[in-house]
């Protein structure tokens, strides 16, 4: 089980996303800040991030995951194509463009985290 941040300020949104990640533990927050918080709470596997949110917007909200995990897995989140080049400047991994789709969210955590996971079990 993988463990997800959603980071979103519209609440219907991240209602689809969590239940389209159903089979993963997911943790939500509202804005930046929230998720900056929840971040130091839970240290998920993967960090799906909006661009425009209010309190602290998901530039600042990456800077500041950053800072605490220089290797966070953070997904940047927009529908505003032209301020992507942002969110990659800011740290993001990856920039999905609004409306992405869950497979999407799964494809990177299937490359980047379960890949990287050890085997576990008995070996003989």
């Amino acid at each position: 089980m993988v463990k997800i941040l959603l980071v979103d300020d519209n609440q219907d949104f991240l209602d689809i996303l969590k239940q389209g990640l159903s089979e993963h533990e997911v943790f939500l927050a509202s804005n930046g800040l929230e998720g900056v918080e929840t971040y130091k709470k839970v240290m998920p596997d993967v960090v799906v991030m909006d661009l425009k949110m209010p309190v602290m917007d998901g530039i600042r909200a990456t800077k500041e995951i950053l800072k605490i995990n220089p290797s966070a897995i953070i997904v940047g989140g927009t529908a505003y194509t032209e301020l992507q080049k942002d969110l990659f400047d800011a740290g993001a991994m990856f920039v999905l463009i609004k409306p992405f789709s869950i497979d999407s969210i799964e494809k990177i955590i299937e490359k980047y985290v379960l890949k990287k996971r050890p085997k576990t079990g008995y070996y003989k």
